[in-house]
Parts: C-alpha cells; sequence; structure tokens
C-alpha cells in the first residue's frame, strides 16, 4: 500500500532515505545532520559547476534530493570559482551555520561518496572530473570509479 498515495513520491522519498542513511553511515545517525551536511555540499557543488555540469548531475538525482539541489538556485555567475579545498569547504561551512557542529570535510567527503554510490558511474566520474584537483582530493578514493546504487 503506498504511503503518500502515489508511486513516484513513495519511491523518491525511499531514495532519499536511503542517501541520507548513506550519509548517516559516515557522519553518525543524525538524520537532520545527514540532510543539513548534504543540502550545503550538493548546493556548495551545483555552485562551482557550469550550468549544463550543474544540471545534468541533477537529471541524476532522486526527485525529492533533485528539489533540495536546486532549491534558490541562481544559474547567474556561475560556475563560481573556488579552487581550493579551503574556498570550497568555507562555502560548505557557511551553509551549515546555526546547525549542531558538523565537520565540512567530513560532510563533503561523505556526500561525494554518497554521490559516487548511488548515481550513474559515468556522470559521477564527470562531476568528479570537472571539479579542480585540491577540490576532486576530497572525492573518496574508493568511489572515484563511481558505484551506482539507485537512480531515479
Amino acid at each position: 500500500m503506498s504511503r503518500t498515495g502515489l508511486d513516484v513520491f513513495d519511491t523518491t522519498l525511499d531514495k532519499t532515505n536511503l542517501w541520507l542513511k548513506f550519509i548517516g553511515e559516515r557522519l553518525g545517525p543524525d538524520r537532520q545532520r545527514a540532510y543539513n551536511a548534504l543540502r550545503a555540499v550538493l548546493h556548495a557543488l551545483r555552485d562551482r559547476l557550469t550550468v549544463d555540469q550543474a544540471c545534468h548531475l541533477g537529471a541524476q538525482l532522486p526527485m525529492l534530493i533533485r528539489g533540495i539541489y536546486f532549491e534558490a538556485y541562481r544559474p547567474t555567475g556561475k560556475p563560481e570559482r573556488l579552487r581550493t579545498q579551503e574556498e570550497f569547504l568555507e562555502q560548505v561551512a557557511e551553509k551549515l551555520q546555526n546547525i549542531r557542529p558538523i565537520d565540512p570535510r567530513d560532510a563533503a567527503q561523505a556526500v561525494f561518496a554518497a554521490v559516487g554510490a548511488f548515481i550513474d558511474p559515468a556522470e559521477a566520474e564527470q562531476v568528479r572530473q570537472a571539479l579542480p584537483d585540491k577540490i576532486r582530493a576530497l572525492w573518496p578514493e574508493a568511489q572515484a570509479a563511481g558505484g551506482q546504487m539507485a537512480a531515479d
């Protein structure tokens, strides 16, 4: 029986819960922290990609996560020219303010691992390759080749 009355919503909720569980396994069991990390890192990543790259990545995300990803997106002036890990992590940290502390590096690595695990491996590799080397270094090595676990 459908929980929401629409299979498409049930499916996206299930997939989103898988992402949050995956991230929570790396950051701790607090689902709110996992959500905050997911949102902060996806926004920083999205803003570092070209508009085309951001849209291609968005198309790979489950519907609910896609909505979070594109929330408040303003493509003018993108990509932001963040070149160093420190600049990228500052963007993540800025979006993690006013919540229970999360190390921005841990958040980035957990979300990058989720992206690598859950989206098409070729798309994950394109996203990884679009990043400057210093930011790409945050991408967990085990996930670098991609490893699709669930698609929408």
